[in-house]
């Protein structure tokens, strides 16, 4: 049996990886196309960086949308729409972070993960999903966090942002099921990507978290990437709601 006959074949489908020019959303939607998807590889603000991605994949396109802006996710859906077609596959894996103490966070940072990690991704939803439903196959894969289960004190607003976000995929897969779409939450623990270099970088506290992890490692973006493929694909039909933890056994 090859992959193909396990249902990893996407050929003829498009996929929009939000977030995708480094990093995890990188490795995805290079999965993605090696499995045959026309793939869109969304950045914000290094066109340089989403290019070389793109070049890499023989359908693509670039896009480019500010998930802060009120009209991104429209803009960035209609990016994809001009270039490709309409959207089979959803990968919301774009997101904002910051490490600030409880009692530093303003309100414009907590408001500004709010917005991109959750309300965003909601919107994008409301607007790719009816084609999906219309065409009865859809798939739509947040990219969560481990610390939806094991919150950092130091990224509160972040944990509450995808704790949110695993609860909406729960409630829209009994929506969306009747009608061959499915929608899972892929929850990375600590992959090591550019986002934590700088943490990471600290001997101490790269040994503290070592040590909550039963691995005693990082995990690499590679090695999110057949995760994601199973809940993008035919291969994933039956498997809709659910969390899918990627983390060395952290949680």
């Amino acid at each position: 049996m090859n992959l193909s006959d396990m249902g990893y074949d996407l050929t003829g489908k498009t996929a929009l990886v939000t977030g995708s020019s480094r990093g995890i959303g990188k490795a995805i939607a290079l999965g993605l196309a090696q499995c045959g998807a026309s793939v869109a590889v969304h950045y914000v603000g290094h066109s340089d960086e989403a290019q070389a991605v793109a070049d890499q994949i023989p359908n693509s396109c670039i896009v480019q949308g500010d998930l802060l802006d009120d009209d991104a996710p429209r803009k960035i859906l209609t990016q994809v729409r001009e270039q490709l077609g309409e959207i089979d596959i959803l990968v919301l894996n774009a997101s904002m972070q910051f490490r600030q103490a409880w009692d530093e966070v303003t309100r414009e940072k907590f408001d500004q993960q709010v917005i991109a990690n959750f309300r965003s991704e909601f919107e994008m939803i409301q607007l790719a999903a009816p084609q999906m439903i219309q065409n009865k196959w859809g798939r739509i894969l947040t990219i969560g966090s481990v610390q939806q289960h094991r919150p950092h004190s130091a990224m509160i607003p972040y944990a509450a942002t995808k704790s949110a976000q695993e609860t909406m995929v729960r409630a829209l897969a009994k929506e969306f099921a009747p009608h061959g779409v499915t929608i899972n939450n892929l929850a990375p623990g600590v992959i090591l990507t550019d986002r934590n270099t700088e943490a990471l970088s600290n001997e101490d506290y790269r040994q503290k978290v070592m040590d909550m992890i039963p691995m005693s490692r990082g995990g690499e973006a590679r090695e999110c990437v057949p995760a994601a493929l199973l809940l993008c694909s035919n291969a994933g039909s039956y498997i809709t709601g659910i969390d899918l933890i990627v983390d060395g056994g952290m949680r």
